[in-house]
């Protein structure tokens, strides 16, 4: 629906603040997303980009978090790098984890305990053993990374993760507060593939809190995570701002 209905571009986009595009369509798929969503599990608690928050959700034991379309910026200009991302929690951890790229035709999903899978192909994180080399989903990297090996990326933050994933790239970091609906499936789906997965200090996620957010996200195969961690301490405590 997001991708066929909406592909010739005929719909009204804005900012919701400056730097941050939305269109009909997120608001659509929300809509659409939210009814689906809810008839599965009622009792679930909600949180979304396009839906206002409300801290009821916290009373609740399971979380559908809701990204109707993460990459906004990449659909706006017509190209493929976005998704919509669909995890539930439970308990502050995610249980199932569903990454839907129409643009690239590609279906990411995964669930606690049963691997991670797009198009129906199990996903492995790479076996890369040491920090210099590895490959990032970067457009340009800081003087302080020069040994690490940019790749390609697409404006879709849970499409970069899900690079870790498929063994594409080795290591996905942010060093700011984010929102936990941009990265609770693809953390899942990595974590399902091999990764190490943590805030940007290392620290493990947690889903469902009062704010909604997380500093960060670090995913690296696991034999660079504690690397990537020291690498980063110095950059993450200067960051660790709200």
């Amino acid at each position: 629906m997001v991708h066929g209905r909406w592909q010739g571009g005929n719909y009204r986009r804005w900012e919701k603040v400056p730097g941050h595009p939305v269109c009909d369509v997120d608001l659509e798929a929300d809509a659409m997303l939210r009814e689906s969503l809810t008839a599965i599990d009622p009792e679930a608690g909600w949180l979304s980009e396009e839906t206002a928050d409300s801290a009821e959700r916290l009373t609740r034991t399971r979380l559908w978090l809701v990204d109707p379309i993460d990459g906004t910026r990449d659909f706006l200009r017509g190209r493929p790098g976005w998704c919509i991302s669909v995890a539930m929690a439970e308990g502050g951890r995610p249980l199932i984890g569903v990454l839907d790229a129409p643009a690239r035709r590609e279906h990411w999903r995964a669930a606690a305990g049963d691997g991670a899978w797009r198009n129906g192909e199990r996903l492995r994180v790479s076996d890369r053993k040491t920090l210099p080399g590895a490959r990032v989903p970067a457009d340009t990297l800081p003087r302080a990374d020069a040994d690490l090996v940019p790749v390609p990326r697409p404006n879709s933050i849970a499409l970069r993760i899900g690079m870790v994933a498929a063994g594409e790239v080795d290591l996905l970091a942010t060093l700011r507060w984010g929102n936990e609906w941009d990265i609770a499936a693809a953390a899942l789906i990595a974590e399902e593939a091999g990764a190490m997965v943590s805030d940007a200090r290392g620290n493990p996620l947690r889903y469902n809190s009062t704010r909604g957010d997380a500093f960060g996200v670090l995913a690296t195969a696991p034999a660079i995570h504690a690397a990537a961690v020291d690498r980063l301490r110095e950059r993450a405590g200067a960051a660790f701002v709200r």
